[in-house]
């Protein structure tokens, strides 16, 4: 099984955050993981490629996005043409506000913020031009505490805005589930134990003493995703980390994931990933350095 580099960042335990903006003409470091959460910002680079789990998306002009604790993530230059691109970069502890402060009614949003990072969260144009300038202020504001404030605005400003989308698969990040609903905690968690296997309705609605009919509604309405849609969101999530760490086929891997056939399962996969398993492969190897 292949490793990734663990970058040990230059935070010690009296710093809030560590803050580094700078400009390249490339991109160059691999794909690497750290205990941090890292708030990255990118500027001029339209037709790079931003890797975090098993997300992989083409960007545009600009680029913002929330990586969480030992989730895997690089910025590559892929068709990446600009010369002077930008890159704000901040880094901060999961202790940094503590689980006490965070507990309060008004750091709500911020909190689950960080919960979704866990997956990583790319923000959309409305989110970045809502921050861009803060971002550029926070750069220029001496170290200290107006500059720990700006930092804290930014991530609420971003806490707040409905233009973001999570990233990575909860399978493939190894994150916890968050759910808010006993009942839909449950249906996880079986899922998560029995994904490799047949899944069905009528055992998932005993479980949790509804009728089929009324359960998919249910789940439907508590999590915005479909029974089928959720299983196969997961299912391609340890799908993905096997191609990712292991050297099993991909028709082992298919079938290892719950899924019965090769072609149905590249072509969901193609569908959800925007490659196939034996690219999603490549572009994950190709960017790994061992240790």
């Amino acid at each position: 099984m292949s490793k990734i580099i663990t970058e040990i960042t230059p935070l010690s335990e009296k710093d809030c955050f560590y803050l580094i903006d700078r400009y390249k003409d490339c991109f160059t470091y691999p794909i690497h993981k750290h205990e941090e959460y890292e708030l990255n910002f990118v500027e001029n680079c339209k037709g790079a490629r931003r890797i975090v789990g098993d997300s992989m998306e083409d960007l545009g002009e600009y680029d913002l996005a929330l990586v969480g604790p030992n989730l895997e993530h690089v910025w590559e230059q892929y068709e990446c043409r600009g010369k002077k691109i930008r890159e704000i970069t901040i880094q901060f502890s999961k202790g940094l506000l503590g689980d006490t402060f965070l507990g309060k009614n008004q750091l709500d949003t911020i909190k689950k913020l960080l919960d979704n990072a866990k997956n990583g969260i790319a923000f959309e144009m409305p989110a970045i031009m809502k921050v861009y300038g803060a971002l550029d202020e926070i750069t220029h504001t001496q170290p200290g505490f107006y500059r720990v404030i700006k930092f804290l605005t930014i991530i609420y400003e971003l806490s707040v805005t409905k233009s973001q989308h999570v990233l990575s698969s909860s399978s493939f990040a190894h994150s916890d589930m968050s759910a808010d609903s006993r009942r839909v905690q449950k249906i996880e968690e079986y899922i998560n134990r029995n994904y490799s296997g047949e899944v069905r309705l009528q055992t998932l609605s005993e479980m949790v003493g509804m009728t089929p009919t009324a359960f998919s509604r249910f789940f439907k309405l508590r999590t915005g995703r479909t029974i089928s849609d959720y299983l196969i969101d997961i299912r391609l999530g340890y799908a993905a980390r096997k191609l990712a760490d292991s050297t099993m086929s991909i028709l082992e891997v298919c079938y290892d994931c719950g899924f019965n056939n090769v072609s149905n399962f590249n072509r969901i996969f193609k569908k959800k990933k925007g490659c196939s398993p034996k690219v999603f492969r490549e572009n994950y190897h190709k960017n790994k350095i061992l240790v």
